[in-house]
């Protein structure tokens, strides 16, 4: 039992002989207020845990049995600022055979899924040397030796060089190896790729205050020849280089974003690891273009390239020819005061289209457009990285072996990387923060497998320290908060169920939401997502608090009960099957009588199911027993004695003989009683 008063759960242990014990209780918390719980096995010991909802304390607890009649301390998931919690459920929304929770957050509107998961924790910092005042800008990964181990590039600003470190294969690297990159460069962004077609890779530089992209070509053994520039005009600061075939020749071109000309470079490759003489594409007067990312955002097997433009707050699409020439497409805002860092590609919401994610740094948040295969995107979608962190690096990786794309974040105001778990949809759970220390200032991040274990790791360039840091990848289960779903203004949702209503094998939500007299019916993907959302009228000042689901027909499919505090009656409806609800039929609980809980079963043992109400304000159980049809006999009451409050119920067969009793929550006696029939 949720014990709102005291701050805990209690829990009876039932003897055989249908007592039982005196009440255990465990903490939920100082000025916790519980208000609801459920019992499942949540992390997959065979042994019954108990997830509470916490009115006041904004979250959800976990306390994990131990099977001894003990259970852990309380683990709490937040639920948000003053989303004040009032109702819990569970099931397994995305079908992977774990149990999954749902909360109703009447404070903030909405319903929100609490997803059990593999997270794709991180451990802490491991951190190499890139030198003093070194202020390490960007970092690359690939096998520069070819001993099939992932070795590291970082971009040494002001250091004027570049460092690799050469994996171990172990999560471990060597020290660093160092190239200059000229005097005064200020090399900020490097990437990979064998720009000569001689199978070891290359390492291509943008030296921002030399403006020049610099190419060292690989020897295949951890070695790498002198740097050759090709200039990307007379004060053009180029700040980011992308590679990729613009002319369909089988050979890598690069293209640069160029900070102060307010444009982008191409050039293209000869296929001995020379290039062309630059051909420029326009990103706008004072545009301010900082990073620059290849795609085929069109589907017409020509490579496209995107850009953010710093200066004037946008995403830029240059649309490509596949001869090597390129037409400026659309342009997308990130927002007012976004300052656009860097950003990424990756599909997003499964769709095999390539989407675009984008690191705001002014506004502190992930951006998210998704793409329509045309060459066009929606509108900008954000995910918070936190107050004053600064994001300047995204990068895109599966970090918790899914199948789904991940987002990396380097938090350069917050000291700290982030992870975003993607939800499949387009939507990214809550982020997951990783200290680099203190003044680190992390400005880039990189991913890949360094200790060979299959799952993704992080590598971060921390600029104020002069370090990167190593973030290894492992396994562990718990849970994350997906992306709510707005249950209307002003709703107040208190109870959540779920069940499936639209009979194609995947969990369903209803809600009932209190303050605008309806219910809600959100249906499920199977993948811990939901759609298509219903409202159902109770009728004006019904004010709905509970909710029970059962095929009160005999057709297979689900209908649903709900208990109308306001309008002092239960209400039917019968489910079509495909996600549609009948009108409401009501069976009045008594004027006064204000129902707060409904349960369902056969307790005349007809094989007809049955409801039962708890009804606060008269002080009373009602008890309208089922005709098969969907329709029920008028009440029976049973009392709870005089301002019992009775304000919740349960059913089971509580002394061995085989049929179901009611157990009563009395609030305002603060007990419990139990109904047997004689």
């Amino acid at each position: 039992v949720a014990n709102y008063g005291t701050d805990s759960v209690g829990v009876f242990f039932g003897y055989a002989n249908a007592t039982f014990s005196s009440q255990t209780t465990y903490s939920t918390g100082f000025l916790s207020f519980p208000t609801s719980l459920v019992v499942g096995d949540f992390n997959g010991d065979d042994k019954l845990d108990i997830a509470v909802a916490n009115s006041v304390a904004d979250n959800v607890g976990v306390l994990f049995g131990l099977g001894n009649r003990n259970f852990t301390t309380l683990v709490t998931y937040p639920t948000g600022s003053d989303s004040n919690p009032k109702s819990i459920a569970t099931g397994d929304f995305n079908n992977d055979n774990r149990l999954d929770i749902v909360v109703a957050n009447s404070g903030m509107d909405n319903v929100a899924v609490i997803l059990r998961y593999d997270a794709g924790f991180f451990q802490g910092q491991i951190t190499y040397s890139t030198g003093d005042t070194s202020q390490p800008l960007s970092v690359a990964i690939g096998d520069f030796n070819n001993d099939q181990r992932l070795d590291i590039v970082v971009a040494n600003s002001w250091n004027y060089n570049l460092g690799i470190f050469l994996g171990y294969g172990n999560g471990t690297f060597s020290g660093q190896m160092t190239y200059p990159t000229g005097d005064g460069s200020l090399p900020q962004t490097v990437v990979i790729g064998d720009v000569n077609n001689d199978s070891h890779l290359d390492i291509i530089v943008a030296n921002s205050w030399n403006n020049n992209v610099g190419i060292f070509l690989g020897h295949g053994d951890g070695n790498f020849s002198n740097q050759t520039t090709y200039s990307t005009g007379a004060s053009s600061v180029p700040v980011s280089v992308a590679v990729g075939d613009f002319n369909d020749d089988g050979r890598l071109d690069i293209v640069t974003a160029n900070y102060w000309a307010f444009n982008i470079s191409i050039f293209l490759n000869y296929g001995n690891g020379t290039f062309s003489n630059r051909t420029t594409y326009s990103t706008g007067s004072v545009s301010k273009p900082n990073s620059v990312v290849v795609g085929d955002f069109n589907n017409d097997s020509k490579l496209d390239i995107a850009v953010t433009n710093q200066g004037s707050e946008n995403i830029v699409i240059f649309l490509g020819y596949g001869n090597g020439s390129f037409v400026r497409q659309r342009i997308y805002s990130t927002g007012n005061n976004s300052q656009p860092t860097t950003m990424a590609t990756g599909d997003f919401n499964n769709d095999a289209i390539l989407d675009i994610t984008v690191a705001n740094f002014g506004t502190g948040n992930i951006g998210v457009f998704l793409g329509y295969g045309d060459g066009t995107f929606s509108n900008q979608m954000t995910f918070a990285t936190g107050n004053n962190s600064h994001p300047w690096w995204v990068a895109v990786g599966d970090f918790n072996n899914d199948n789904r794309p991940d987002i990396a974040t380097a938090n350069s105001g917050t000291n700290n990387i982030g992870v975003l778990l993607g939800c499949t949809n387009g939507t990214f759970f809550n982020q997951m923060t990783y200290s680099t220390g203190n003044s680190s200032s992390p400005i880039s991040v990189a991913i890949g497998d360094f200790n060979n274990n299959s799952r993704l790791d992080i590598v971060a360039a921390n600029r104020d320290r002069g370090s990167i840091g190593i973030f290894l990848g492992y396994a562990q289960e718990t849970f994350l908060t997906a992306p709510a779903y707005s249950t209307g203004s002003s709703s107040r949702p208190v109870f959540v169920a779920s069940g499936d209503f639209d009979h194609d094998n995947r969990l369903d939500i209803a809600v009932a939401n209190n303050g605008t007299d309806n219910i809600m019916i959100l249906l499920g993907s199977g993948l811990g997502t939901f759609s298509r959302q219903t409202n159902y009228t109770n009728g004006d000042g019904s004010h709905p608090y509970s909710i029970a689901i059962a095929d009160f027909n005999n057709d297979s499919l689900l209908d649903i009960a709900v208990a109308n505090y306001g309008s002092n009656n239960i209400g039917i409806r019968l489910g079509y099957g495909d996600g549609t609800l009948s009108n409401q039929t009501t069976y009045f609980t008594g004027e006064g009588s204000h129902p707060y809980s409904v349960v369902v079963c056969d307790f005349n043992n007809d094989t007809h199911l049955d409801i039962a109400a708890a009804n606060y304000g008269s002080n009373d159980v009602s008890l309208f027993l089922g005709y098969g049809n969907g329709s029920f006999m008028s009440q029976y009451t049973f009392s709870g004695g005089f301002e019992s409050h009775p304000s919740a119920l349960a059913v089971g067969d509580v002394n061995g003989d085989h049929v179901m009793d009611i157990i009563v929550a009395n609030s305002g006696y603060g007990n419990y009683e139990v109904l047997s029939k004689c």
